[in-house]
């Protein structure tokens, strides 16, 4: 039952209000037809649209089914119009992109029907108009009648109880709207139909009831309800709704689903495929740009990370048991410079260069590193899948100071040791007379051993190299397997077998092939006479197959088995001091297996293998386990203070010595010389001044010296020894304090005294024999003191040039536990960092004895490539993304003409129930399918650019594996940027669109 209850309506019209309905009241029946008759503007539409819950009276009540609609929000509404309402239109309101079927499906869809049920009910309703075979039509391809009869249809298809017609005539010919009419007629025979019209005859025909109106009011009801009916009907409405209650029926609010939008604001994008193709493109653009920057950056990052893990598969971070920290220095060198001098630029000033770098290598300070701790640590942090550093790590190389003893034969038969360094320094010295034996000798003392150290940034003419074992294990860790094909044979995967290393070419060079005993020693002889003589030599060409050189033979010899017991002197001799004793020790070796020949692939721009014979690390664990069990190293472990080689003390022991140990030792050793040994010894023990005669003749020396006297001494002698300007000296020597000055001068006149009185010494002796001066000596000896002989002692006493230590690397004596050198690589810079870090924790954690020092050498040289990378990317993405934000805007602004294009859609939608929520749905699908559409282009775009920027890159940077790369990942993100994008520029558009005033949207053409 429907009741209008002082129904009034005002519109707002500039500064004042235009009543449209006066204080309407009707009620109306369950089923009827109603034609309300009336001029223009009198109010029919009105209250047609205010019964349809289209518009909002502004005063009164509108009850329908005995329910007050005063409370009603709009979710209310919504419902009732989808259930209880149908509309028929002047204009038919059919949304044009939607089939008739779909057309009069869409009630249903909002109501949540299924759709079987929905396609079955929409085409019964079709068929009753009789319009069963235009299912499929468009309504731009039917007549007006039978637009007209779709829209019926859809009105009754969800089964209202109320049918509102708005001049459902009014745009037809006679014959049709008499057709038109039938239907309505039929249709009021168990509904309510309420029907405005201007056609009085039509009203007077079919209609059960007319009324009237003018201006705003009620003029005549043919047909009122009397106050029987009136009860009646509240009856039955109310055991109608007692038997609902019961049956537990509930109304479902009306919704559309995303899959409903979708399809609507899709089918309308395809009926303006052109502009939605233009409007993709434009958004896609962003897109485009965002893409290459990523691809061409991602290519960009993937090729550095690649050199990264390479180039610092080269130089690793290397903790050296015995250390220099040389950033000081390098900083030096490199001109890097805390400090600047300060002054006027109105002259030409001395830059203290010199002086800088002699402070710098006079500063460096010679540490020793506990790494045996550190190992215990790193092994297990390597060992926690859960910590970062074993995340970081890449590979671990221990280094231990063991001089490999590896021999092969040449193509003379000469048993050769394949060492380059060693045979560059033998054939050095026999053609060009150098011993570069002595050079290398001078490196051993702490700024020469860290300039070496240095050094090894540069390369290495070592020929034998180990592998870098896997964390996991593995013989050979994955970083070398993907920086190097195989190219005959396979990877060593035994410790006595090893593998041979060419370059790019397949070439050695020739000093390597002679090491390998491949080359004959008279080519190299050749090449010495050459290089000697400035003759040139006629370069010939020479292969060998990979058979032949993985038949070479190598055999390597335990230190300590070249050390041979001599039962004559107590004594071990050298085997290899001899060519019989050399070839017992090659024949008795181990012998090594070439299992395979590797080189470095294609893609590797960075190798970290530098020598050209590399073996595993067992084969080092190997050689030093096996040399534990030697003899000769157990007799020098039993002689702490003897040389078992030389049968010498070690002078370094000598310190552990009392006076009275040190006068016995002296007394024995001068009782066991000879005639002439003695004779030498007294001149010797007569030539060390008296402490006495030296303290006081430098006493007087020093006395009479000033300051400006010893600079001028000192700078004569440095000049003499050095070649440095005097300009130079003068300023190092300036900036030294008088103490450390004087501690210079006062070393320089303490050799000076004690040479001129050994002189004096000597020539007084000179005239004496050999006799003579025994027995002066034997008479000495009596009267010397404990002291006196443990000064001798230091004197004249011959002791071994090597030490206890040396002895026993020699000898292959080494502790597994305690490396020299702990080589950690990283595949990247910032896991390099991490490895830094975990160092830099390590230090904090324990004591400073134990604390780890060493010198970052790529740290120093090489600043945070990967930063600046993606600093210039997100530059890069910040100026492509105002054009992304812009072609944001402008779909937009699009969105928002689409809204205004679509105007009376909204309008039908509303008026079949849909929900402002909706409408504001249905236009975000529509702007996530054209940001969707945006995004897949701008991907599919950039995959096909990537194609002639690839060919571009390797044209102009010669760089194969630089490649722009556009990751899937980043694909799928580009694309949910551009539909999330998209979707926030739709926002303000799909709230105009819910805000619109259905009434005004149907009337919107």
């Amino acid at each position: 039952m429907l009741e209008l209850k002082e129904i009034k309506k005002d519109y707002p019209a500039g500064d004042g209000v235009v009543q449209a309905l006066k204080g309407i009241n009707l009620q109306f029946r369950k089923s009827e037809f109603v034609s309300i008759l009336g001029p223009s503007g009198c109010g029919k539409t009105t209250m047609l649209n205010i019964i349809g819950g289209l518009d909002q009276y502004t005063d009164g009540d509108l009850i329908i089914n005995g329910t007050s609609t005063k409370q009603y929000k709009d979710r209310d509404w919504d419902s009732y119009r989808n259930h209880s309402v149908g509309f028929v239109f002047q204009s038919y309101n059919l949304i044009p992109h939607q089939t008739v079927l779909q057309n009069v499906e869409l009630a249903l869809t909002l109501s949540g029907v299924s759709k079987a049920e929905r396609r079955a009910r929409a085409k019964q309703a079709l068929e009753a108009v009789g319009l069963g075979d235009q299912l499929s039509k468009r309504p731009n391809a039917m007549s007006g009648g039978q637009m007209q009869r779709v829209a019926i249809a859809r009105a009754l298809v969800n089964n209202p109880d109320i049918i509102l017609a708005d001049e459902p005539t009014g745009a037809l010919d006679t014959e049709t709207s008499v057709q038109v009419m039938e239907i309505l007629k039929n249709i009021s025979k168990d509904r309510l139909i309420i029907m405005v019209t201007h056609n009085p005859d039509l009203a007077e025909t079919y209609s059960s009831r007319i009324i009237r109106m003018l201006d705003g009011k009620i003029t005549s009801d043919s047909m009122p309800l009397t106050e029987k009916e009136n009860n009646d009907e509240k009856a039955r409405y109310e055991a109608e709704k007692e038997q609902a209650r019961k049956a537990g029926k509930k109304v479902k609010r009306p919704s559309m689903s995303f899959g409903t939008s979708f399809m609507l604001s899709l089918k309308n994008l395809f009926t303006k495929k052109g502009r939605t193709t233009l409007t993709a493109f434009a958004g896609s653009i962003g897109i485009i740009g965002i893409a290459l920057i990523l691809a061409i950056s991602q290519g960009m990052t993937t090729y550095i990370d690649a050199v990264q893990e390479s180039t610092l598969s080269a130089y690793p971070l290397t903790l050296e048991s015995s250390t220099v920290e040389l950033t000081t220095l390098m900083q030096t060198f490199m001109n890097i410079s805390s400090e600047k001098t300060r002054h006027e630029n109105d002259a030409v000033y001395k830059k203290s260069a010199f002086y800088d770098i002699v402070n710098a290598m006079n500063s460096l300070e010679e540490t020793e590193n506990d790494l045996k701790s550190f190992n215990e640590f790193l092994r297990a942090e390597i060992a926690n899948d859960d910590s970062k550093l074993s995340q970081a790590v890449n590979g671990v190389q221990y280094s231990y100071d063991l001089d490999m003893q590896i021999y092969t034969k040449n193509v003379d038969g000469t048993i050769l040791r394949a060492d380059t360094e060693q045979i560059l320094q033998d054939l050095i010295l026999k053609y060009m007379g150098v011993d570069m034996s002595m050079m290398t000798s001078m490196t051993e003392n702490s700024s020469m051993a860290s300039m070496s150290s240095m050094s090894m940034m540069g390369g290495s003419t070592n020929l034998w190299q180990e592998l870098l074992p896997g964390t996991d294990g593995a013989p050979i860790n994955d970083l070398l397997l993907s920086q190097y094909d195989v190219i005959y044979g396979s990877w060593p995967n035994s410790y006595d077998e090893i593998v041979l290393v060419v370059d790019e070419n397949n070439e050695l060079d020739d000093v390597t092939l002679y090491a390998l005993g491949l080359l004959p020693e008279e080519d190299m002889s050749a090449l010495f006479d050459a290089g000697l003589n400035g003759s040139l030599l006629e370069n010939k060409e020479m292969k060998w197959t990979y058979k032949e050189i993985c038949d070479m033979e190598f055999r390597t010899i335990l230190n300590a088995d070249c050390y041979s017991y001599d039962e004559a002197t107590g004594l071990y001799t050298d085997l290899r001091e001899t060519e019989a004793g050399l070839r017992y020790l090659y024949d008795n070796g181990m012998s090594l297996k070439v299992t395979g020949i590797i080189r470095p692939n294609e893609d590797s721009d960075t190798t970290m293998l530098t020598g050209s014979i590399c073996y595993t690390s067992d084969l080092t664990e190997y050689l030093i386990k096996k040399a534990k069990d030697s003899e000769v190293i157990a007799a020098q472990l039993e002689n702490e203070h003897m040389d078992v080689l030389t049968g010498l003390p070690f002078q370094s022991s000598t310190g552990n010595l009392t006076d009275a140990e040190k006068e016995a030792e002296f007394r024995a050793y001068i009782a066991e010389l000879d005639e002439a040994g003695k004779a030498a010894a007294y001149i010797s023990i007569c030539s060390v001044p008296p402490t006495e005669l030296l303290e006081q003749q430098l006493a007087d020396t020093m006395g009479a010296m000033t300051r400006a006297d010893i600079e001028a001494m000192i700078l004569q002698g440095m000049s003499a020894q050095m070649s440095v300007s005097e300009e130079e000296i003068t300023e190092y020597l300036a900036a030294m304090s008088d103490e450390e000055l004087n501690e210079i001068f006062a070393q320089m006149i303490t050799e000076q005294i004690k040479a001129q009185y050994a002189l004096q010494v000597q020539t007084q002796m000179g005239a004496m024999s050999s006799a003579e001066l025994v027995a002066a000596l034997d008479f000495a000896m009596a009267a010397y003191t404990t002291e006196q002989c443990a000064a001798y002692y230091d004197e004249i006493m011959v002791f071994s040039e090597s030490t206890y230590e040396d002895n026993l690397l020699a000898m292959g004596y080494i502790d597994l536990e305690s490396p020299a050198a702990i080589n950690i690589y990283a595949s990247s810079f910032e896991n390099k960092d991490i490895i830094t870090e975990a160092i830099a924790d390590y230090n904090q954690d324990v004591d400073e004895m134990q604390q780890i020092k060493y010198t970052d050498y790529i740290g120093i040289m090489m600043s945070s490539v990967t930063t600046i990378i993606n600093a210039i990317t997100y530059v890069l993405i910040a100026f492509v993304a105002i054009s992304l934000i812009v072609s944001s805007i402008m779909i937009g602004v699009i969105t928002l003409i689409s809204v205004q294009e679509r105007t009376k859609e909204i309008g039908i939608l509303r008026a079949i129930g849909a929900s402002k929520k909706d409408v504001s749905g249905m236009f975000n699908a529509e702007t996530m399918i054209v940001g969707f559409a945006a995004g897949l282009l701008g991907v599919v775009v950039t995959y096909l650019l990537c194609i002639p920027i690839n060919f571009i890159l390797h044209q102009v940077t010669g760089i194969s594996n630089l490649n722009a790369i556009l990751p899937l990942p980043a694909a799928i993100i580009l694309v949910l940027i551009s539909v999330g994008l998209t979707l926030i520029s739709g926002i303000i558009p799909s709230r105009s669109a819910a805000k619109k005033d259905p009434v005004v949207a149907l009337r919107t053409e």
